[in-house]
């Protein structure tokens, strides 16, 4: 058989699995389900913060007259003796804003608010006379929205990153159920992972498609319209981070599920991807305010899907930074699905307990 004639077998049989892959999982009832939890979730996300207030908001007040202005005020006020105290609790959050004496006369109530990154509507909105607003570190980007978007873009690659548990199980049910051996007898090992890899990719395409069509009506119900313009080059970033990402936990998915036969035994093989997984979520909600910790997750593969669009929305990130992580998450993909091709290989057939790495790169078929 002629090289062209090999490579369009290959081709075709991966066409054939991942069509199987797609058909088998929109007929599952867990998958729709699911992907409701996931539309619920964005919008609960965009509209819950704005129902439910958070309790009062805090404030710190300098001298008598901020006192003199905050006083009816539904706020929490904290006394503070100078300028200099108002703006450390500014910066470290510890307070929403500072009302503070206007040094400069232009402000009619004798005072100022200052505040870290955006005016504090709610701040302003409960005195009686609005006051001038002075900003530390003036951001495109509120406080509020950065934290709204990291919530988002993290949740979106947590359920998706999981949900690649859906290709181990589905590994092990065919060894099980000996269907794998009718399949490699059609299908060429390396033809099956890449299919099954495909067939989730497709779906994962389309679910983002969903959710990008349904952020704007959740954003707009929740009172962040004008986040949209804002957020839709981060989202441009998102999603083929999010495709890459998924691609490289995929084929370790497939891996997982490859070498044990049962699915009670799944649990001890797949760790390690839960880890993958969940560390880059907890690791940028943590690590959100952190810029350094956050540049270094943006570069390391299993974490740049969320940290690297989370620095291109805060205006934190060049373009070319994003190009080279983008390059790195992709480079790091192709190694891993060439990797797990040679591992799924060697014990996709295998039968009885786990199957250890080592061997199974031995027994490649």
């Amino acid at each position: 058989m002629s090289t062209d004639d090999s490579r369009g077998g290959f081709v075709a049989a991966t066409r054939l699995v991942a069509e199987r892959e797609v058909r088998t999982f929109l007929r599952a009832k867990g998958f729709w389900i699911g992907f409701g939890v996931v539309l619920v979730g964005l919008f609960a996300l965009s509209v819950l913060p704005s129902v439910f207030g958070g309790g009062r908001t805090e404030v710190a007040a300098v001298g008598s007259r901020a006192a003199e202005v905050l006083a009816g005020a539904d706020l929490d006020v904290r006394t503070v003796p100078d300028l200099a105290a108002a703006q450390d609790l500014v910066r470290s959050e510890e307070v929403s804003a500072a009302v503070v004496p206007d040094t400069t006369g232009g402000s009619a109530t004798g005072v100022r608010v200052v505040a870290r990154n955006d005016p504090p509507t709610d701040v302003v909105a409960a005195l009686r006379t609005a006051p001038p607003v002075d900003l530390l570190e003036p951001s495109e980007v509120g406080s509020g929205q950065r934290q709204l978007v990291i919530m988002v873009f993290a949740l979106v690659f947590l359920v998706f990153g999981m949900g690649g548990t859906a290709i181990a199980q589905s590994t092990v049910t065919e060894k099980q159920t000996r269907i794998v051996e009718i399949l490699v007898s059609t299908v060429p090992v390396r033809a099956l992972l890449a299919g099954k890899i495909a067939g989730h990719v497709l779906l994962t395409v389309a679910q983002v498609v969903v959710l990008a069509v349904a952020a704007p009506v959740a954003l707009r119900l929740g009172g962040h319209s004008e986040l949209l313009t804002l957020v839709a080059p981060a989202l441009g970033w998102f999603v083929p981070f999010l495709v890459l990402g998924f691609v490289l936990l995929a084929s370790m998915w497939a891996v997982a599920g490859s070498l044990v036969s049962r699915q009670e035994d799944l649990g001890s093989s797949m760790g390690l991807v839960v880890m993958l997984v969940m560390g880059p979520y907890f690791g940028v909600m943590f690590f959100a305010e952190n810029t350094t910790v956050l540049t270094v997750l943006s570069y390391v593969p299993f974490s740049s899907a969320i940290a690297m669009p989370v620095r291109m929305f805060a205006g934190q990130a060049a373009t070319w930074e994003a190009l080279v992580a983008l390059g790195l998450l992709a480079g790091t993909a192709v190694l891993a699905v060439l990797l797990a091709g040679r591992i799924y290989s060697g014990s996709l057939l295998h039968t009885g307990g786990r199957l250890a790495l080592a061997k199974a790169w031995a027994r490649e078929r």
